[in-house]
């Protein structure tokens, strides 16, 4: 049984890799989104707003972990390769790499061939800030920096729960981490609902986002010229906790010292102005192909904590066997 689950596991990652995610087909994060959607507006309201977000939290987790299990318990009990094929599926709708690829790469082109106001749109897609005002340094900042913390938050910690708890523990974890970025802000409205979803996701995320920068820091190796493994590792010491999230500035802290930039400082967002330390010093302008940059610094990131999982695949099934 535990090999299935490592094949299905390497299954997983290659399908991400190869197809993303088809827009004809469901997402299963839609269907969380969706319950999170619901019971948000039935809940967020009242004298007793963090106790009714504990409560939401529970919730999804408990429906979200019962309805993968029981759809793995069915697909095993039918045959054990049915349930390594439905368990493949799973992982690979739980990894982002190559949607995340794709919509850096939308950026990219908007600022290439196409307009700035095309370009903030791309980049709109994929950041919460404002975008509308954005000038083209800021775009690709955005842009660079929603790969470089998703390279954490939607490729490696879902690999790492994934790897240690199958595809229940990798969905919970999507709950949590679709919780934090639907109610997990700090205004008016999330403030009190979101805090139990935001706590939960910060502890999920603290060994990952830390484990992720640290390899995307030795993934510098493989990435050919322009980028510099030893700076990496010296803004990711320094500037790590230039955050209010004690996990979002790990990786973009190694990505900017990967790639000689300055990354953070103050954005608006939902027409607030949020006051943020920077990260990485300005060893030169920011372009264009910098997001090109942090995409294959994210591909070699994953492939390497593809490999580190594995490892710890190999050792569990020899020590089980």
């Amino acid at each position: 049984m535990l090999r299935y689950h490592w094949i299905a596991f390497f299954a997983g990652f290659v399908i991400d890799l190869v197809l993303g995610d088809p827009e004809w087909i469901y997402h299963p994060v839609r269907m969380i989104g969706a319950l999170i959607s619901g019971l948000e507006k039935g809940m967020n309201k009242g004298n007793h707003k963090v106790f009714n977000g504990l409560i939401m939290v529970l919730i999804v987790i408990f429906l979200t972990a019962v309805c993968v299990f029981l759809l793995l318990i069915g697909a095993y009990s039918m045959h054990e390769v049915f349930g390594c094929f439905l368990e493949a599926i799973l992982t690979w709708q739980a990894l982002a790499m190559r949607n995340l690829r794709d919509e850096a790469y939308n950026v990219h082109l908007a600022l290439k061939e196409k307009t700035l106001i095309d370009a903030r749109q791309a980049v709109g897609r994929i950041v919460g800030r404002d975008t509308r005002e954005l000038s083209e340094e800021g775009v690709i900042r955005a842009a660079v920096e929603t790969v470089a913390e998703n390279t954490s938050d939607g490729i490696t910690a879902p690999m790492f729960a994934l790897a240690l708890f199958g595809p229940v523990g990798g969905y919970i974890y999507k709950a949590v981490n679709t919780m934090d970025s639907m109610v997990g802000y700090k205004n008016e409205r999330y403030a009190d609902f979101g805090k139990c979803a935001a706590k939960l996701d910060d502890i999920l995320n603290f060994i990952p986002s830390r484990l992720t920068a640290i390899f995307m820091c030795f993934a510098c190796l493989l990435c050919g010229t322009g980028y510099d493994m030893k700076n990496a590792w010296h803004i990711w010491k320094r500037d790590r906790r230039n955050h209010k999230s004690p996990n979002s500035a790990q990786t973009e802290a190694a990505c900017a010292g990967a790639l000689g930039i300055k990354l953070g400082g103050s954005n608006y967002y939902f027409g607030e102005l949020v006051e943020k330390p920077t990260i990485g010093d300005e060893r030169r302008p920011v372009e264009r192909d910098d997001i090109i940059r942090s995409v294959r610094l994210m591909y070699k990131t994953s492939q390497v904590f593809l490999l580190f999982c594995l490892l710890i695949g190999c050792i569990e099934v020899g020590f089980l066997t």
